[in-house]
């Protein structure tokens, strides 16, 4: 028997999906385990896996369409049946608007801020091509080849992540604790750490995610969730790393970084940041988080402050390391600090538990052989 394949919900916060490629075409056969396509969520591209052998009988949103979870995507069943019957009553005409747009066309579009509902496609099909865009821009950009504004449409990552830090703010009472860290320690022993030329350099950030780890497990009421009956401690530290994509925000998750070595957790740092950015990153490794940490040192910011990744407690700021005067043995000399900013939750986490911890990852970086045990 035929059956009908909506679009699946490949993520917690998923409400649309793209089709980015179908892997297979109308009356090619299908074994068990084969990847009938690619789908772009909110959050990555995933592939949706056949669960049967069967026959591929029809496609409902082909490729380079949006359409909403449970719309219509395929119909499997055995080769040559009649599938009118199950035509008629799923209503196949899904209920979306459908623009066809070549990738070239897509990201000029993005680049300038044009609406997609304005472009006639001239393509085969109707398909918006690079030509098309270009004819708009000429035809209604003034003189100046200048526009006053230009207007994007949300994408769904950027809506999703909107409601997510509209209902943290909203729902957590967050306060923000702050602390200077001095760093030269720290930035001798990756110095050391890298000196072996044949393996992968270490990063600040990879040895501060450990400490993070390291410090959530003196103080473990850091690691924790609020819900509407109880708190939620956490056994596992799985720390999220706030990852910035061109189209918003993403935080792919480290599980038990604490009982991991620092050369496992930069690999698995570098690996998930490059997944997420190539949109090949799985749900799965972009949920559990029970801490997260923001690092724009990168991007030369001195101090901020985040806004609590839910159902997390705490977010960890970090800022840049800056060379500057300090006090060392009664005498003035140059050293290097990082500002640390520690956001909670206060429903859990009180100001004396936050200033724990901090007192806790402070020690660590100063003293980072602990950082190594």
């Amino acid at each position: 028997m035929a059956e009908v394949i909506f679009m699946p919900r490949l993520s917690d916060t998923m409400v649309v999906g793209t089709v980015v490629k179908w892997q297979k075409k109308i009356g090619e056969k299908i074994l068990e385990g084969d990847i009938i396509a690619e789908i772009e969520t909110d959050k990555a591209i995933q592939e949706l896996e056949a669960e049967y052998n069967s026959t591929l009988l029809y496609i409902g949103i082909k490729e380079g369409e949006s359409a909403p979870v449970n719309s219509v995507l395929a119909i499997l069943g055995s080769e040559n049946e009649d599938i009118s019957s199950l035509l008629k009553q799923n209503k196949i005409n899904n209920n979306y608007k459908r623009i066809f747009i070549s990738p070239l066309a897509k990201k000029l579009a993005f680049d300038k801020g044009i609406l997609l509902d304005n472009i006639k496609g001239t393509g085969i099909n109707g398909r918006i091509i690079k030509k098309d865009i270009e004819r708009y821009i000429d035809n209604n950009l003034d003189d100046d080849d200048k526009k006053s504004s230009n207007e994007v449409n949300h994408s769904n990552i950027r809506k999703i992540i909107s409601k997510r830090l509209i209902n943290s703010k909203i729902e957590s009472p967050h306060y923000s604790l702050f602390i200077e860290v001095i760093m030269d320690n720290l930035i001798k022993l990756r110095d050391s750490i890298n000196e072996k030329k044949d393996l992968d350099k270490i990063s600040f950030n990879d040895l501060i995610v450990k400490a993070s780890a390291l410090a959530i497990k003196e103080n473990t009421k850091i690691n924790s969730s609020w819900t509407e009956k109880s708190i939620l401690y956490h056994n596992q530290i799985n720390i999220g790393i706030a990852v910035a994509l061109e189209d918003g925000l993403i935080v792919p998750v480290i599980n038990q970084v604490d009982e991991k070595s620092l050369r496992q957790i930069s690999f698995e740092i570098k690996e998930k940041v490059i997944k997420a950015k190539e949109k090949k990153i799985k749900s799965n490794e972009l949920e559990g988080s029970t801490f997260t940490v923001s690092n724009l040192g990168m991007f030369g910011i001195d101090s901020f402050t985040s806004i609590i990744n839910q159902p997390n407690s705490c977010i960890l700021s970090v800022g840049s390391i800056k060379k500057k005067p300090i006090i060392n043995n009664e005498k003035i000399v140059i050293g290097h600090t990082t500002k640390f900013t520690l956001t909670c939750d206060h429903r859990i986490i009180d100001g004396a538990v936050g200033s724990d911890y901090l007192k806790s990852l402070k020690h660590l970086l100063q003293e980072p052989l602990n950082i190594m045990i």
